[in-house]
């Protein structure tokens, strides 16, 4: 599902649109930051109603990924790229073969400002394909030496984000018995739906794709339709899918205490936090929260520290979240402008700042 959302205001450094002289498909390379080191940021593959539709996504997601990198405490800028697929547009494997080749000649346009990675729609063997053309990418796979698929790191730091959201919202993190509702069952939100049911959370589930049906009957969890998963009453909303979900509309009839989950982007306007915190619904900030995967991309790729380090930096976005919600308590602000000023500090001290993470 696709949301038309309004364009960002223009602060990027540069953006890169072509059209793939292999492919013929639209591809968007926006460099939003530098300020921290070389960007970092995936590359989308989905279908949009129109190109513009695409490069409005790769400014929205280049600028979050900032955020996030900041946040997060990494030495890395914002950056992410986009591959529009026209509607009803199925790539066959010579297609997409080509069209990850020409990714790689964008992102190689850059001059290495910005790296790559597996996101939404793409996979690490997709990485594999674009690191033909550039050594500017990160996340290949595991069989040849790569620090292969980041859902994993992923789904940790968005659970210790949902313990310390549920600690701040219900009084305790534990999970069990918990109503929680999970919008999004790709890789990260079927990893998350899978360790909250057997830790005895009340699932209910959701996807754009029915297939995802089965996963909810092993699970022994809740299917509702992706339209009514924000009417269900629960104890925790989770928007793992595409961004954009959190409109005006769905704000308001939200039945939930809270909001914390993977997806990038889900309000669809910033005022949308202000919203949450009028209704009383505690928002989880979704670039500190889903910043488990770029972290384990970035440290992986420059070799600082063991996995287990790295894993442990990962686990400690909940604490993150929890100075989050400090600060806005003490700001009398929302979760949302607390987090966008801890990482705005950041990119103004630069890289001699200590790490939030």
């Amino acid at each position: 599902m696709t949301h038309a959302l309004p364009l960002p205001d223009f602060a990027h450094e540069r953006v890169e649109v072509v059209t793939g002289r292999r492919s013929g498909l639209f591809i968007a390379v926006a460099l939003h930051s530098s300020v921290l080191g070389s960007a970092l940021g995936g590359a989308r593959l989905w279908t949009y109603p129109h190109w513009s539709d695409a490069l409005g996504d790769a400014l929205r997601l280049s600028a979050a990924m900032t955020l996030k990198n900041a946040a997060a405490g990494l030495d890395a800028g914002g950056g992410k790229s986009v591959i529009g697929l026209p509607e009803g547009t199925v790539l066959d494997p010579d297609r997409r073969r080509a069209t990850f080749l020409d990714l790689g000649d964008a992102v190689e346009s850059l001059g290495g400002l910005y790296r790559t990675a597996e996101d939404v729609g793409s996979t690490t063997d997709d990485m594999l394909v674009v690191s033909e053309r550039t050594a500017h990418v990160v996340g290949l796979p595991d069989a040849v030496g790569g620090s292969g698929e980041p859902a994993g790191p992923t789904s940790l730091g968005v659970y210790a984000s949902l313990v310390a959201t549920l600690e701040r919202a219900v009084g305790a993190g534990d999970v069990r018995g918990r109503r929680i509702t999970v919008a999004g069952l790709g890789q990260v939100g079927g990893r998350l739906a899978e360790r909250l049911a057997s830790e005895g959370a009340i699932l209910t589930v959701t996807d754009v794709n029915p297939a995802k049906r089965g996963l909810a009957a092993t699970l022994g969890a809740a299917w509702v339709e992706p339209s009514e998963a924000h009417l269900i009453p629960a104890d925790l909303f989770v928007p793992a899918g595409i961004g954009g979900v959190l409109t005006d509309e769905v704000i308001d009839a939200l039945d939930a205490r809270a909001v914390c989950g993977p997806a990038n982007n889900p309000l669809a306007d910033r005022s949308g936090a202000d919203r949450l915190a009028a209704r009383g619904v505690l928002y989880a900030p979704d670039f500190v929260v889903n910043a488990g995967g770029v972290i384990y991309l970035d440290l992986e790729a420059k070799q600082i520290g063991s996995r287990e380090t790295i894993m442990s930096r990962v686990a400690g976005i909940g604490d993150t979240v929890r100075r989050v919600f400090d600060e806005a308590e003490a700001r009398g602000v929302t979760p949302l402008a607390a987090a966008e000023g801890l990482a705005a500090d950041r990119l103004r001290v630069g890289t001699e700042s200590t790490a939030l993470v």
